[in-house]
Order: C-alpha cells, then structure tokens, then sequence
C-alpha cells in the first residue's frame, strides 16, 4: 500500500518567481543551493517536459542518498504543476516507488499576497522496517526556504 506525504510552505518571493526557479532547477539550484545540489544533469529531453529524465547528484555526506534519477511525468506552467518518478538512486533501497509533485499557487488574505508551494510524495517501502523518508521532507522544506531566501536575495 502507498504511503503519502504531504507538506505546503509559504514562501515570500512571488509565485510565478518560485515557479520560473523551479522550471530552471536544473541550471538554477546547483548554483544557488551548492549545499543540496551537487550538480543535476538532463539524461533525456530537455529538462523540463513529460519523459525528461535528469541525473540529481547530492553533495557527499548530506544523507544516505548520493544520487537520483528523476523522470517528469506531467507539468501543466498554467496550473504551477510538475510530477515526477524516481527510477533509479540510491533511494530505491529504501523505496520501491517514489513519486513526487509541486505546485505554486498564489493567494492572498487582508492584503497580503502569499506563495504557497505544496509538495507531495507517495512511495512504497522496501520492507516494513524502513522508516518513512522524513528525512527527505526535511530536505525538501530547507530547499524551499533557502530558495525563497536566494530569490529575495537576487
């Protein structure tokens, strides 16, 4: 049975900003975030569309997953949308299925415009014991908040 995880953060910068940085991640977070992301290579397509395939290299030391392989499996830039599988990395010890998504959105409540990003993720554990990949929504929530803070930096 597929477990899920959830989480939503509210970031300053402006959402179609978070959103423009997502779609760059591949050139943009190693530079901008060189403590999460080593490198993040395309393998297939362009990056950034359905069946596009990227190679995520971690910085050594930062958890028991060096590296990943990530396919797209749908991006809807009208919604703020992007799904992806991992099919192959170190995570596939621990996890049979991995799938991720995000999505943007803007809102605002008494005048204050806000960005909330969602982040979902749905696996199956290789075995009962394995734990779940809260270290993987921990990382995921400091990527976010450290890219907030690059983007009002820049």
């Amino acid at each position: 049975m597929a477990s899920k995880i959830e989480m939503e953060v509210e970031l300053k910068s402006e959402a179609e900003k978070v959103w423009n940085s997502m779609r760059e991640s591949t050139t943009l977070f190693p530079k901008a975030l060189p403590q999460h992301y080593q490198s993040i290579q395309i393998v297939e397509g362009d990056g950034k569309s359905v069946n596009s395939v990227r190679l995520v290299t971690y910085p050594q030391g930062i958890s028991a997953v060096s590296s990943i392989k990530e396919k797209i499996e749908a991006v809807d830039d009208e919604k703020n949308f992007v799904s992806y599988s991992v099919i192959d990395g170190d995570i596939l010890n621990y996890y049979k299925n991995f799938k991720g998504s995000l999505s943007v959105s803007s809102s605002s409540s008494n005048g204050d415009n806000k960005t909330l990003l969602k982040w979902t993720c749905e696996f199956h554990k290789a075995t009962e014991d394995t734990p779940n990949p809260d270290f993987i929504k921990d990382f995921a929530l400091k990527t976010f908040q450290d890219l907030d803070a690059y983007l009002l930096a820049n």
